[in-house]
């Protein structure tokens, strides 16, 4: 399931690159469309970007493989899928970053911001780990 997830993530940043760069076209009225943008920052354009925030964010993937295998040793299933998922997001948006110098954007959300597959996985699995948390036993 993590290899589909990733595959299509990498497939729509190609189009958004590639030949849908100069075109955006409507998902859902004016409300949600599919545009290319370059995002040269992180989370939510905070200005934050170069060399030492690539190396800041492989460290951090280094750190959640740690954590990944741990949790797949202890059999937690929610915590699994959750840093599977974000594992997922980071590494796809790090690909980005160190091909183009930018993680590419495409899906964007009238009043809030331009987004991708990948930044959707690591809020889904940032949202699974919590709740994992708050179902552990004593809370």
């Amino acid at each position: 399931m993590i290899a589909i997830f990733f595959i299509a993530d990498r497939f729509l940043k190609f189009l958004a690159n590639g030949k849908l760069a100069n075109i955006s076209f409507k998902l859902i009225n004016d409300i949600f469309t599919f545009n290319f943008s370059a995002n040269y920052f992180i989370a939510f354009s905070l200005p934050l970007h170069g060399p030492w925030l690539n190396l800041i964010i492989g460290l951090i993937i280094l750190i959640l493989i740690h954590f990944l295998i741990k949790a797949i040793k202890n059999k937690e299933k929610i915590i699994t899928a959750g840093l599977s998922l974000i594992l997922t997001g980071a590494i796809s948006n790090l690909i980005d970053r160190l091909l183009f110098g930018y993680v590419i954007d495409y899906l964007y959300l009238k009043y809030f911001t331009i987004f991708n597959l990948a930044d959707v996985y690591i809020s889904v699995g940032a949202i699974l780990i919590i709740i994992s948390l708050y179902k552990k036993p004593g809370r």
